[in-house]
């Protein structure tokens, strides 16, 4: 790993915001899913949510230019399992909807744990759904049309929380766990050995300050089995 690219990823892991994330209902365009992870990237956001439809939703790498390698996409079975583990992490809960109790969506104080629900891009987000949020925020419009493409929405209300983060002195500072920045780095920094330490089930092994890969060498060993040796190894040792 360069210096250059070891410094570019520990400032983008010095924005992440784990307590800001977007959960994505029903929606069934995959380049919309993969237009809303690539805005999530862009703004710090580390987890987005998914709610499944008919099976895997599958971004198109295209849309996403590789973001969905920097930003943890998890899929849901139903929208229940979805918000019961964002309330977990203390998150408000904000759904898009026009209704009686709707706010502009500027007027939500962003600097608090929050969750946005984005609702499928013909119906909207459902009525089980709307009774899970705590508040409803409609962005305002003026015009013929009363409503925008969901990845459109999605990215005007994530550089509203931004911009109030911004202010807040919120960015800058890592807020992730140790674990979870040397996976980043190390999957981030050094791809061809993670893909081998995935295939053969190896721990990564720690980094030194330049990003280095600092090792046993009873690891390097295993790393320069082929995996024909590693398989029949693996076969021996559990006789």
């Amino acid at each position: 790993m360069t210096p250059e690219r070891l410094a570019r990823i520990n400032q983008t892991l010095d924005n992440r915001q784990p307590d800001l994330t977007i959960c994505l209902e029903a929606v069934h365009k995959t380049h919309n899913l993969s237009a809303i992870v690539r805005t999530a990237d862009a703004v710090g956001v580390h987890d987005v949510h998914a709610v499944l439809v008919q099976g895997y939703q599958r971004m198109s790498s295209g849309t996403a230019l590789g973001s969905q390698n920097w930003v943890n996409v998890h899929m849901h079975s139903n929208i229940e399992e979805a918000v019961s583990q964002m309330k977990a992490q203390k998150m408000q809960v904000l759904a898009t909807h026009l209704s009686s109790k709707a706010v502009d969506f500027r007027e939500i104080d962003y600097t608090k744990p929050t969750a946005i629900l984005m609702g499928q891009e013909k119906f909207g987000i459902t009525p089980e759904a709307l009774e899970l949020a705590d508040h409803h925020i409609v962005i305002p419009m003026v015009g013929m049309v009363q409503s925008l493409n969901v990845s459109v929405a999605g990215a005007t209300i994530l550089y509203e929380a931004q911009r109030q983060r911004q202010l807040a002195g919120m960015y800058g500072q890592n807020k992730l766990s140790a674990a979870e920045r040397h996976k980043i780095l190390f999957e981030g920094g050094h791809p061809i050995y993670a893909e081998a330490c995935k295939r053969k089930g190896l721990a990564y092994p720690p980094l030194d300050e330049e990003g280095q890969l600092v090792a046993s060498d009873e690891w390097w060993e295993k790393m320069r089995m082929s995996d024909k040796a590693w398989k029949a190894l693996q076969a021996k040792n559990a006789e």
